[in-house]
């Protein structure tokens, strides 16, 4: 039996991630900005910063492939988009350069270390596949479901 070649590891994310943007996208754009300041429960997110924080969540990859570590003393993350408008803006600028950046790395690359650290303190030590399937498609995948239920 011939088996279909399969993709590299670089196509096969970048299919992953294209499909579940989509899905993503279609979810923000359902939040409403008159709505941004209501929260389910009192130790729960407001759906504004929830919505701010899926569309900055995808930026975190594109850092993840432009060095071995981000080291959050000496790095901002960005604030919050203030509208739904905004949100979705974020969003699509941050997809952009996710698939730009995803692009330009190797296969071999996805299997390097990448680190989150504070200073001299490491926070976390992960490939980089991992980094694109924990921190970022699972934890992209629980807050939609999050915000689905918000919404």
């Amino acid at each position: 039996m011939i088996h279909p070649p399969q993709p590299n590891l670089q196509t096969a994310l970048g299919h992953e991630l294209k499909h579940e943007l989509a899905i993503t996208r279609r979810v923000l754009e359902r939040a409403p900005t008159e709505q941004f300041g209501w929260r389910p429960h009192a130790k729960s997110m407001t759906l504004g910063t929830l919505a701010g924080h899926m569309a900055n969540l995808i930026g975190f990859l594109e850092m993840s492939m432009q060095g071995p570590a981000f080291d959050l003393a000496t790095n901002k993350m960005p604030d919050n988009p203030a509208t739904a408008a905004d949100v979705l803006a974020r969003f699509d600028l941050n997809a952009e350069n996710l698939h730009k950046a995803l692009a330009d790395v190797s296969d071999d690359a996805f299997n390097d270390i990448w680190s989150l650290t504070h200073g001299d303190k490491t926070l976390l030590s992960l490939p980089r596949t991992a980094v694109v399937r924990t921190l970022v498609l699972n934890h992209l995948i629980h807050h939609r479901g999050q915000l689905s239920v918000y919404l």
